[in-house]
């Protein structure tokens, strides 16, 4: 039996993503998204897609640039504030925008791997995540056209728990520093983040890697995401502008301050 899930490039990693899929995206901000391929997802024009990710990139990069032509209709996210297109089309009705606890964000993306239905926790009790209401679609006049339901609430040890669904989704695109032809994966630092959980929740999972190496090569001790959970693995070619790392936001102090 073949165990070989490398292709030959990123276009056809994601060629038969089609309109309306779910897709969960790894990265945080601009550490560690999967350039390579959301850019193949633009060239390809793909729309209606219904993505889970922390946030949608910035305006001009990585998630940003599907969201700025039109192809993403839900997000399903717990951070945004750095894409005001983003903004414009949530007000505007153009975009559903599921929010959620980033803590809860990531154990639904990591349930849904696991085969963990749903599961309780005290985050966002007390507030519209549990009691319903925030506004996920408004109508172009700007009232609330859909809204969140409320949640299932129980006692533990006398505390409240939310119900929290896991989330499952059609494919899943990560980036991994290291990865091998079986589609084991090693991610460098913190752009680990959100890529190992994307990658449970999709059902195929497609990984650029940086790297790729044979079988055999990674020490199974410095493995971070076993090749059960990768379907298709793609090495991100030298050079590719949709790989470059930007930095989402440079600081720098005057010289000679503290």
């Amino acid at each position: 039996m073949g165990l070989d899930k490398t292709v030959a490039s990123a276009a056809e990693a994601v060629s038969d993503i089609g309109a309306g899929a779910s897709l969960a995206v790894g990265g945080f901000g601009l550490c560690g998204i999967p350039g390579s391929l959301i850019d193949a997802l633009w060239q390809r024009g793909t729309g209606d897609l219904r993505v889970v990710s922390n946030n949608c990139g910035v305006d001009d990069w990585g998630l940003g640039l599907l969201l700025a032509a039109g192809r993403i209709s839900r997000m399903t996210s717990s951070y945004v504030g750095e894409n005001k297109e983003f903004a414009r089309q949530y007000l505007s009705g153009e975009l559903e925008v599921e929010l959620v606890p980033q803590g809860t964000l990531a154990e639904r993306l990591r349930a849904g791997g696991a085969g963990i239905p749903a599961f309780y926790t005290p985050a966002g009790c007390g507030t519209q995540v549990g009691e319903g209401g925030l506004p996920w679609r408004y109508a172009p006049d700007g009232s609330v056209a859909v809204a969140s339901p409320a949640k299932e609430t129980r006692e533990f040890g006398g505390r409240p728990y939310l119900l929290e669904e896991a989330v499952t989704t059609d494919f899943a695109l990560v980036r991994a520093s290291v990865g091998d032809r079986h589609g084991n994966l090693v991610f460098h630092s913190s752009a680990r983040n959100f890529n190992p959980l994307a990658a449970m929740a999709g059902r195929v999972t497609v990984a650029e890697v940086d790297h790729l190496v044979e079988p055999g090569e990674l020490d199974p001790d410095e493995v971070h995401l076993p090749g059960v959970f990768v379907q298709r693995v793609v090495r991100v070619e030298p050079g590719d502008p949709a790989a470059e790392r930007r930095v989402e936001r440079r600081t720098v102090r005057q010289e000679g301050t503290v």
